[in-house]
């Protein structure tokens, strides 16, 4: 019983001690001060220790120090210098461009267009600043992976036949390299030569993995508005023959494309554009939109990205390429004769082929001898001349509706519990008469194809860019006669004047025509509610195009306001001087007097009706 109770307390013992020693190191413990100097004390010793290593390294002689780094290297250490770590650039010059190429990577570095600048009369480059990049990936037979924009190139730069040529060597030794090769000529030519070939690499290249390719180009801004370059900035290519294809306009995209015959990184009025010999076999493209505010995104609008994988022959390898820096201007691509063109969006089909065959060059030929915008006044009264007998056409149709309104109502009134009936013989009067409501709408739609046309074209006029005009600085971008202090949603930070003037002549002209129409059409079921929306649509039209076109070029919005003027004047010449409505009513009386034999479609319809009227009957008499 002694030795239990001798064991409780010793129990009791440790257990008093352990708590008087918790309760001193809780009295003792540091506070934050001493805390704070013991961590500084401890960040001390580790940068003693760091200078001490940067100290070692200093006394390693410069030998041992390029020794490590071409061990790194491996048999590409081999052209390697202590000076290797500092870039060096060798300019190609002609009479519209400086490039300048890094022999660190050996890719092309600056491009400068001598012949522009941009909105802020700073010179136009489409690279500057590492926004673009190349790059060559491949592995060697010793397990290495290599990207040649971490590499060192060698410059040789020679004249040969009217061209400067730069070779850039990344030497294995004297005899074994892989290199670019650059070639520009000495005159007006916006496209740079580029080949990337090796020689005596066959043993070090492991050629089992294909080498690949990488151009990465972030698009620099040239415009007053970013949002509005932006809308007409995209990755387009042709492929498969002549086929022309685009990447997504906004937002990202990617593909992969095969038998690619050029790529172009379009910058609305500008484009870097890849052009190869013979046509890639497959390409991986990508498009990044880089503007999501452009309050805030204000330097770049898209990133582009091309990649593709180069085979060896007889384990070297060889790909002929070419580069274009220059304006998307037709007159200057075609000189290429490569269809690239093809690359400025004219817009699809039968739009397309209206601005390339006719709008462009009549005005190439038009402001060759007159100013920019009065050539826009001139082409804009031509093409409304040549459309006046559509105008025409719809109001000589709009008078025959006019004239038989009271008989058409009156029809309507006698067959109004037999709808079928009623528009049977509404028919049968149109057609005697010689009036119909499509006659008014076709002539209408054959003027779509124009408009439409002449919408995509004056956004990519490149004659347009930086030409002024009264008291517009650049009619391929918006004019601005008041800076806002605060932006508005959709509309911007300014106001424009001929967005202005554009909404005023539309809304007359709607004012003047949808009331013409209102009072053509027959009185009918429903028309009270067309004709309040038709009343709305005159205003919300022009506030629409007020707000659209306030960020859009403004040598659009001058053809849209001359147009609408034009429009205006040759409607109150047919409706006062041409068109006598006692003689198209005498001549309509002639008509109905004869016998009108139907067309094909026109008994096919009078067919459909009775039909459905008699079908109509007999589902009645059943009820019944």
């Amino acid at each position: 019983m002694e030795e239990k109770k001798n064991d409780l307390s010793s129990l009791i013992g440790f257990a008093l001690i352990g708590a008087i020693l918790l309760y001193m190191m809780y009295q003792n413990q540091p506070t934050p001060d001493e805390l704070a100097v013991e961590q500084q004390s401890k960040q001390a010793q580790i940068d003693n220790q760091s200078t001490e290593d940067s100290a070692l390294k200093i006394q390693q002689s410069p030998a041992a120090i390029l020794a490590q780094e071409k061990a790194k290297l491996g048999e590409f250490g081999y052209s390697l210098d202590l000076d290797s770590d500092k870039d060096r650039f060798t300019t190609l010059e002609n009479e519209v461009l400086s490039i300048k190429i890094n022999n660190k990577g050996g890719m092309v570095s600056e491009v400068k267009l001598k012949a522009f600048v941009n909105h802020d009369s700073v010179p136009v480059f489409l690279v500057k600043d590492g926004n673009s990049q190349f790059n060559l990936n491949f592995s060697t037979s010793d397990n290495r992976s290599f990207n040649t924009t971490d590499l060192y190139f060698e410059p040789s730069l020679s004249l040969e036949e009217n061209a400067q040529v730069l070779s850039m060597k990344l030497k294995v030794s004297e005899r074994q390299f892989l290199e670019y090769k650059y070639s520009l000529n000495t005159d007006d030519d916006y496209m740079l030569g580029f080949s990337i070939q090796s020689q005596g690499l066959s043993k070090v290249f492991d050629i089992r993995q294909p080498a690949q390719f990488e151009w990465d180009l972030k698009a620099l801004r040239h415009d007053q508005s970013i949002s509005f370059e932006n809308r007409y900035t995209r990755l387009t290519y042709e492929h498969d023959g002549e086929k022309i294809n685009k990447l997504s306009q906004s937002g990202d995209d990617d593909e992969t494309v095969e038998d690619v015959s050029w790529l172009s990184y379009r910058q609305h009025f500008f484009s870097s554009i890849l052009v190869p010999e013979i046509p890639i076999k497959s390409t991986e493209i990508r498009s990044f939109d880089l503007v999501e505010d452009e309050t805030i995104d204000t330097l770049f609008t898209k990133k582009y990205s091309t990649k593709f994988a180069m085979s060896y022959r007889d384990g070297e390898l060889q790909q002929d390429l070419n580069l274009y820096f220059g304006p998307t201007y037709s007159k200057t691509l075609k000189k290429y004769d490569r269809n690239l063109e093809n690359s400025i969006p004219f817009g699809w089909g039968i739009f397309g082929w209206i601005n390339k065959s006719i709008f462009s060059p009549l005005y190439a030929w038009l402001s060759s001898f007159l100013s920019y915008g009065i050539a826009i006044i001139v082409m804009t009264i031509m093409v409304k001349i040549l459309l006046s007998f559509v105008q025409y056409k719809q109001f000589l149709s709009q008078a025959k509706m006019k004239i038989l309104k009271p008989e058409l109502d009156a029809l309507r009134e006698k067959y109004k519990g037999n709808k079928a009936k009623a528009q049977r013989e509404t028919m049968a009067l149109q057609n005697k008469a010689g009036a119909s409501p499509l006659s008014g709408c076709l002539p209408g739609i054959l003027q779509i194809p124009v408009f439409y046309s002449l919408f995509m074209f004056f956004p990519i006029a490149f004659e347009l860019r930086q030409k002024p005009f009264l008291w517009v600085k650049d009619l391929s971008s918006y004019d601005t006669i008041v800076d806002l202090p605060f932006s508005i949603p959709f509309y911007g930070d300014h106001i424009s004047l001929f967005p202005i003037l554009a909404s005023i002549a539309i809304f007359f002209y709607m004012k003047m025509t949808t009331g013409q129409n209102m009072a053509m059409q027959p009185t009918q079921e429903g028309m009270p509610d067309m004709a309040k929306m038709m009343k709305y649509m005159i205003y919300f039209s022009p506030l629409l195009m007020l707000f659209f076109f306030n960020q859009y070029a403004s040598g659009l919005s001058l053809y849209y306001f001359v147009s609408n003027l034009i429009s205006i004047g040759i409607m109150l010449v047919i409706k006062n001087y041409i068109i006598d409505e006692d003689k198209v009513l005498a001549k309509i009386q002639v008509n109905k007097a004869k016998p009108k034999k139907q067309n094909r479609f026109q008994r096919k319809m009078a067919e459909i009706m009775e039909q459905a009227e008699k079908q109509k009957a007999m589902q009645e008499r059943r009820r019944k």
